[in-house]
């Protein structure tokens, strides 16, 4: 799903809100996330899941084209684990499931 295809769903859902008011509010919401986790803080959303940063450390990578060793710096990648409820949610078992 697309950003775009998010605000559009949640417009559906409150046709009371105006669609770039609910944009603002995504915006709002993924840019306030990224600064948290910019500031290495960790984001949990219940039910959903949490967002933290983990650290990788330098190393030495290899150059596809060439084979040449080259040195890679460390870095913070973000991680994201599902909650219980999101792991229940995507693991029920189908109506189309059987022998």
């Amino acid at each position: 799903m697309l950003k775009s295809e998010l605000v559009l769903k949640l417009s559906e859902q409150n046709p009371h809100l105006y669609q770039r008011d609910i944009e603002h509010i995504v915006n709002a919401i993924l840019g306030t996330i990224a600064d948290a986790l910019a500031r290495g803080d960790r984001v949990e959303l219940r039910g959903f899941g949490t967002f933290v940063v983990k650290k990788r450390d330098a190393r030495m990578g290899r150059n596809p084209r060439t084979g040449e060793a080259v040195p890679v710096s460390e870095k913070a990648v973000p991680h994201f684990k599902t909650g219980k409820d999101m792991k229940q949610r995507l693991n029920r078992p189908s109506a189309r499931s059987g022998p």
